[in-house]
């Protein structure tokens, strides 16, 4: 789908608001075609938030990402002015669209209005004076996501399948599987809710908001699955978890006893002998899946089993990057790495097997990826699909 260069224009908006109030505002407008909507929040892009609607083409085969040519010109340095934005479900289901317009809040909590659509500056100044008023309206009334009637894996069910993964650990067939549950439940007021309600709480490092024609995901990842700038490629595995208590708003003596708490949490996993060999198993996996299509003698592990506080939780966190061949392009980098190591095992191959036997229900978009590729510059942010709802 390549139609010529396309000049990339920005215009600074006159709005300095928080991106789930941006989002809230444009989710139900009748003057934006927002019934395709999507939303980054958190690390992506160097910090930026990322909001798109209306995409001029949409895919449901990742390996259909790519093509529209790159914009020429970059009015504000960072500027992206479009890309694909979307998921791929762990077990095959993908969706991903082309968005030629974006809102982008820099760093510095400035909106932008960026757009490879080839409008001009009078046509980019409507619109921006569209989005600056949807804006600057009275937030719609806030509807606090309530979940009910929660089901799924039946616990004495998962029980038995991780004591039959222990098993075929100690018989030798693999070293480490990830198995997992997944429960459904009745959601009131709409996922763009959740979602808001969410990025407040949590305030995660890959938050993602997708809604598209067959369902909505929203995703409050704190693991980065591929980061690529170019020929350079990292990914940054999460193996082993504490509880932290720390921002959970209490305050006072509780406060100091949470961090206390917390410090303790993270000190008991550095020490973990288990946790540890967990993390350096998939490191091992990962510096594999990415050695298949890296040049010979790139791949480097910069930290092992840093301790890493996310919402709620503390994590082992390992870095692992490497420099691409020249020949390995998009669908090579994505067949080589998918799924995500820390969310299958070790082997991979063997683990994959193994999660296919003792898991009910498929993954769906659980366990994939979310995020957003910009072929034609080479770039790329994914998170892997954990913390993640959908609903059809």
């Amino acid at each position: 789908m390549k139609a010529g260069l396309a000049e990339l224009l920005a215009r600074r908006l006159r709005l300095r608001m928080a991106p789930a109030e941006l989002l809230r505002a444009l989710a139900g407008s009748t003057e934006l075609d927002t019934g395709v909507l999507v939303c980054l929040a958190g690390r992506w892009a160097g910090g930026s938030a990322l909001i798109g609607w209306h995409p001029v083409r949409q895919v449901t085969d990742v390996r259909l990402i790519g093509e529209p040519a790159a914009p020429s010109g970059d009015p504000a340095g960072d500027a992206m002015g479009g890309g694909w934005f979307g998921w791929w479900g762990y077990s095959g289901l993908s969706w991903f669209g082309y968005f030629d317009r974006l809102l982008r809040r820099d760093p510095d909590g400035h909106w932008w209005l960026e757009s490879t659509a080839g409008d001009g500056p009078d046509q980019l100044a409507e619109l921006a004076g569209t989005v600056e008023r949807l804006g600057s309206l009275p937030p719609p009334p806030a509807q606090p996501p309530r979940i009910s009637g929660l089901a799924g894996t039946v616990r004495h069910r998962h029980l038995a399948a991780v004591e039959r993964a222990i098993t075929a650990i100690r018989a030798g067939q693999l070293y480490q599987v990830n198995v997992c549950a997944r429960f459904s439940a009745r959601l009131a007021g709409p996922p763009v809710e959740l979602f808001a309600a969410g990025l407040r709480k949590w305030a995660p490092d890959y938050a993602a908001f997708l809604r598209t024609p067959e369902r909505t995901v929203v995703s409050f990842s704190p693991e980065l699955f591929l980061h690529r700038d170019g020929e350079q490629v990292r990914t940054a595995p999460i193996k082993g978890t504490r509880r932290r208590l720390g921002g959970t708003g209490n305050t006072g003596d509780q406060a100091g006893a949470d961090r206390l708490a917390d410090s303790l949490a993270a000190s008991d996993l550095a020490s973990s002998v288990k946790d540890r060999a967990e993390n350096v198993m998939i490191v091992d996996l990962v510096r594999n899946d990415l050695g298949a299509v890296a040049v010979t003698g790139s791949v480097e592990v910069p930290a092992l089993n840093a301790v890493e506080q996310h919402p709620g939780l503390v994590h082992l966190v390992s870095t692992v990057q490497a420099r691409l061949r020249p020949d390995a392009g998009w669908p090579a980098l994505l067949a080589a790495t998918f799924p995500p190591g820390s969310v299958t095992g070790a082997p991979k191959s063997s683990a994959l097997t193994a999660i296919a036997d003792l898991e009910h229900t498929p993954r769906g978009p659980y366990c994939g990826a979310v995020g957003w590729v910009d072929a034609d510059r080479r770039r790329a942010t994914l998170a892997v699909g954990i913390r993640t709802f959908w609903s059809e």
